[in-house]
């Protein structure tokens, strides 16, 4: 497997699925500065210029939660998604989509207009609207985490790679409020040893 990788980008949960399942891969590091994305050769594996795309023999895919859900199908022994047709199932879909549509916007916001874009290009009130967006979608967290390691219960899952690459984009987040429970969550998840070899470049 290939995988096609830009540091700080979406393509760190897929990084960190293939450490936690001890893949095999080739990983090629885009180069945001020189816009190889942006290039034809990569536009023509990835017609939206962005990361991250995984190639695996003849299939060429793209969409971090995609990817995720693909590589943890095909290593079922692995157990990082719950068997198709249990409940467990339902819920753990509901939760990759949740933390695509729900969790990572406000959060992708706020990361942009504190960490990505030019000091002159930020903007206050949209570092705000970001807050007060992510509170609503942080009780839904915190609720549906009580008394659970996981977002599942017992057991880790890609659901939960989704989730908490989330929070990574963010340097400082105290200025989320407090969410004891979520806080605690995505802490113990960016603590996982593969996580932190997927961030070591």
């Amino acid at each position: 497997m290939k995988l096609y990788h830009m540091p700080m980008s979406r393509s760190v949960r897929v990084l960190w699925l293939l450490e936690e399942l001890g893949e095999k891969y080739d990983l090629v590091t885009i180069d945001a500065d020189n816009e190889e994305h942006k290039k034809p050769e990569y536009l023509a594996i990835n017609p939206n210029g962005s990361v991250p795309t995984l190639v695996d023999g003849d299939l060429t895919i793209y969409e971090s939660a995609a990817i995720c859900a693909y590589l943890a199908d095909k290593a079922p022994d692995q157990k990082l998604a719950p068997a198709v047709g249990t409940p467990e199932r339902g819920l753990y879909y509901q939760w990759l989509f949740y933390g695509m549509t729900e969790l990572e916007p406000p959060l992708l916001q706020i990361a942009y207009h504190t960490v990505f874009l030019p000091e002159g290009e930020r903007s206050i009130d949209q570092i705000q609207d970001g807050i007060d967006r992510y509170q609503p979608v942080a009780a839904v967290l915190s609720n549906a985490l009580q008394g659970k390691e996981f977002i599942l219960g017992k057991s880790f899952s890609v659901a939960d790679i989704v989730l908490a690459t989330a929070y990574f984009w963010l340097e400082d987040r105290s200025i989320l409020g407090s969410h004891p429970v979520v806080e605690g969550y995505v802490k113990r998840l960016l603590e996982r040893p593969a996580f932190q070899r997927a961030i070591a470049d």
